[in-house]
């Protein structure tokens, strides 16, 4: 049987856009999360983080099937967040060398196509489809909008790994990169997680949690509703920090924030660190019920406290993913230091075309090296993760 036929149309805006025809598409999908809808994706360009201006310059690729009944409108069968890129930040797929090798040779990187959650690093769909059918024929649309200009590339990242492999058949090739993310092996309570890592690990893991106590600071978890204007005001304070501690400035505002708060409150999570009743730090973190999965995000300080950091992004956030029985902490990109805290090397992907063949060519041989080093790199690693095998009737109370 013949696939079926669809319209192509292209928005520059999210506001455009069906809100509840997206969020259908994204709760149908098993491999999406909060990131993919629509509230997410409005917010990063309703509050000017993600514009033509900020250099993302937003194209969403969308097809719609025409219902064979009287009087019937069109439904949105397919969907990609899809930008024109003017630059290579807030991507966390590093390809400044492939940038400055067509820039020498006389030729324009930039703009380039990019289908990505903005400023956000974790695995997830990139191509929101009702069916199989539909899937196939937003991917050959995505490459025929790409092929169809002048610009350089195209690039896909962190697909989920059957997205990846229909990229590949269509003639993209394939990066490997690499992330930390700590499982729940159904663990009682924080202890019982200890309990499971070899004992270096756990005693100091112990021993940085006692700093944070003996510092005099006091965590809390906030979700939903119950984080006030002032939480986000405090915790934008923090973020924004973190930027101005590494020189840079920061991809999001309080308007963003605010914004998440009002539309998806049901995902956020904010641990709050305070001390003699001062707000010290603060840390995101955004979950998902239904998927059992929390994401680390962001996090800041307004004073330095030792190993707070490790507390308020790895020890409250995995106390809570516990606590709510979620399977999955993702803990952002990039860190090998996750490793001693109980989170584990997996590979992430990412899909590329590039117009120029000479590029293409030289980026293939590179992707090939690379991923025998991420192998290897990954192997290495899990030789020296925190999680252990324990005799039986081992308490592990140290």
């Amino acid at each position: 049987m013949r696939d079926k036929s669809y319209r192509l149309a292209l928005y520059d805006d999210p506001a455009q856009l069906d809100a509840a025809a997206w969020d259908r598409l994204v709760h149908n999908d098993a491999d999406a999360n909060p990131f993919l809808r629509h509230a997410f994706l409005h917010a990063l360009h309703a509050s000017g983080a993600a514009t033509p201006e900020t250099g993302w310059g937003a194209s969403f690729l969308t097809l719609w099937e025409h219902i064979a009944a009287p009087g019937a409108p069109e439904r949105l069968a397919a969907a990609v967040p899809l930008y024109i890129k003017g630059h290579s930040y807030g991507e966390y797929v590093f390809d400044w060398a492939w940038a400055d090798a067509q820039q020498r040779s006389g030729r324009a990187y930039y703009p380039k196509w990019l289908v990505a959650v903005p400023f956000t690093p974790v695995v997830g769909t990139r191509i929101l489809a009702i069916d199989e059918a539909a899937r196939r024929a937003a991917v050959e649309a995505l490459l025929g909008v790409a092929r169809g200009n002048d610009l350089s590339s195209l690039h896909v990242l962190f697909p989920p790994k059957a997205q990846l492999d229909a990229l590949a058949r269509a003639g993209m090739l394939v990066r490997e990169g690499l992330q930390f993310h700590w499982q729940n092996r159904d663990y009682a309570d924080f202890e019982a997680f200890l309990a499971a890592l070899a004992q270096p690990k756990r005693k100091k893991i112990r021993a940085e949690r006692r700093k944070v106590a003996e510092a005099g600071i006091r965590l809390e978890r906030r979700t939903g509703a119950d984080i006030t204007a002032a939480d986000w005001r405090f915790f934008v304070r923090c973020y924004d920090n973190t930027y101005a501690e590494h020189g840079s400035s920061p991809y999001l505002n309080l308007d963003f924030f605010l914004r998440l708060a009002g539309t998806m409150p049901e995902h956020l999570m904010l641990v709050l660190a305070t001390r003699d009743g001062a707000p010290v730090a603060s840390a995101l973190g955004i979950y998902d019920q239904a998927r059992s999965a929390l994401y680390g995000r962001y996090w800041g300080a307004v004073e330095a406290v030792s190993c707070l950091h490790f507390e308020c992004c790895y020890y409250q956030m995995i106390e809570f993913a516990i606590e709510q029985r979620l399977q999955v902490f993702e803990g952002g990109a990039q860190g090998a230091h996750k490793l001693a805290r109980g989170l584990d090397p997996v590979p992430t992907y990412s899909a590329h075309w590039l117009r120029d063949p000479p590029l293409r060519e030289a980026v293939r041989q590179f992707l090939v090296r690379e991923r025998g080093a991420i192998a290897a790199t990954i192997d290495e690693l899990g030789e020296h993760r925190a999680l252990r095998a324990r005799p039986a009737g081992d308490t592990a109370t140290d």
